[in-house]
């Protein structure tokens, strides 16, 4: 068999395997089904549901009166005899006082914990956005290191192939094929085993940290899609054979290729759940100056009492006794109480507003990178895809004609399909890149758009 024969045999053998190369999909996982997965067995929810129920019913118990006070004794017993209608002032005393917070602490107090309880919704809708964007890239770089086994595989096929060839040809004696391009390619072929080693490690490391995420509750039915990697391990869990179609959240503030003004991108900024957070904090620590300037006012307490008197010696009646009064303290002393009380409150409520800047600051700061990162991002897929992939296919097309017509060289061959290998593999990262830079800036408006996932199935 001539060596034309021989390649062109190679080549429909190997275009037969990739036209019946199939990527398992059953128990597929998408990446809509993995964030779904994740918010339903994400503990922190289901806790933030805990603490915002335990601050709403202490807002109600600060709103309430103290519990008034009963009293109940002996008074004026004569110490000689320790005889109860001895005297005239002994009586048996029962009694009880109420206490009334100062000013308007009651209601105070509870709208300050109803407004710290109001802030949880807006924590679980930043944690939602927040695990959306975990579980994208943890999904998207397990979804890269499955793809790039993929296509090393396929291309192992090629060069296992090429070998085969190599050998037969140095073996026979036919056209030019020399012992140093049968140690080439059986190198290349090396090496691809190499980096398929390396991409199944990162694909068991990353599809472990996302199958903890997948992970039900005690008693919770397992999910269909992730039953595999329950029971088998992570290293069973198979992702959908396609990216996801992500979509731009507020897509107007990318069409200029410079920056957004930060006018326009706080004014977008303000309406995120974690800066809406931050301003449920910022109102109660105001209503906890109000809190704290109710300390100049008195506390007032009323008390009443009944006092019962025995008969005297003789059987003559003597009158019950009933005593009614009020109490009040007077904050007389401020200066070292609740003027550096005030201050405290004040100073608190102003690290809060410091606090709100410092995260839209961030926030704009983190936008801007990703976008920035996303324009350059979609520049190299447009090259990719408009003329390098095809480019690199011709070149490999070109080497391997050349080196079938004899007119080649073999290790250029090799080098031409490691080239477009690599191009491959370049171009699948881009694009696991750019939806990574989607789904992270998409999270900074999670506050506009809470019911969109900015994802497509």
């Amino acid at each position: 068999m001539s060596l034309s024969v021989t390649i062109v045999t190679t080549r429909a053998l190997l275009m037969a395997f990739l036209c019946s190369f199939a990527w398992p999909l059953q128990a597929a996982l998408t990446l809509d089904e993995a964030v779904a997965i994740a918010r339903e067995n994400d503990p922190w929810l289901q806790g933030s549901q805990y603490r915002e129920s335990a601050l709403q019913a202490q807002s109600t118990a600060a709103g309430t009166l103290p519990d008034p006070v009963v009293s109940v004794g002996f008074a004026n017993l004569p110490t000689d005899s320790w005889d109860f209608d001895q005297e005239n002032m002994t009586q048996f005393k029962v009694g009880v006082i109420q206490q009334f917070p100062r000013g308007d602490s009651r209601e105070l107090s509870r709208k300050r914990l109803q407004m710290l309880s109001s802030q949880h919704p807006h924590q679980r809708d930043e944690r939602r956005a927040r695990v959306a964007v975990n579980i994208s890239q943890l999904w998207l770089e397990s979804y890269r290191a499955q793809e790039s086994i993929r296509l090393i595989e396929q291309d192992r096929e090629l060069f296992e192939h090429l070998v085969d060839v190599a050998q037969s040809n140095y073996s026979s004696a036919l056209g030019r094929t020399r012992q140093q391009d049968l140690v080439r390619a059986q190198l290349e072929l090396t090496r691809l085993e190499d980096r398929l080693a390396v991409l199944q490690q990162r694909r068991a490391m990353s599809a472990a940290k996302l199958g903890e995420w997948l992970l039900q509750a005690p008693g919770a039915d397992a999910y269909a899609g992730a039953e595999a990697w329950l029971d088998n391990g992570a290293s069973a869990l198979v992702l959908a054979a396609e990216l996801p179609a992500m979509q731009l959240l507020q897509p107007q503030l990318y069409r200029s290729s410079g920056g957004v003004p930060a006018p326009v991108l706080a004014a977008h900024l303000k309406t995120h759940p974690a800066i809406l957070s931050i301003e449920r904090r910022i109102d109660a620590s105001k209503t906890g100056i109000e809190l704290a300037e109710q300390k100049y006012r008195p506390q007032w307490s009323v008390n009443a009492s009944y006092g019962y008197r025995e008969d005297d010696p003789m059987g003559d009646d003597r009158a019950d006794f009933f005593s009614v009064g009020v109490a009040f303290d007077l904050p007389l002393f401020t200066s070292k109480r609740q003027d550096k009380q005030v201050q405290s409150a004040i100073a608190s409520s102003a690290a809060l507003r410091t606090e709100k800047w410092l995260a839209l600051r961030s926030m704009m700061a983190s936008f801007e990178t990703q976008r920035s990162r996303l324009q350059r991002l979609q520049q190299r897929r447009e090259l990719y895809q408009s003329r390098l992939l095809q480019e690199m296919e011709e070149q490999a097309e070109a080497s391997l004609m050349a080196y079938t017509h004899d007119d080649g060289d073999f290790s250029e061959v090799v080098r031409a399909r490691i080239a477009e290998l690599n191009a491959r593999v370049e171009a699948l990262d881009i694009e696991v890149d750019r939806l990574q830079a989607i789904s992270q800036l998409n999270y900074f408006f999670a506050g506009e758009l809470s019911s969109a996932e900015g994802v497509e199935s």
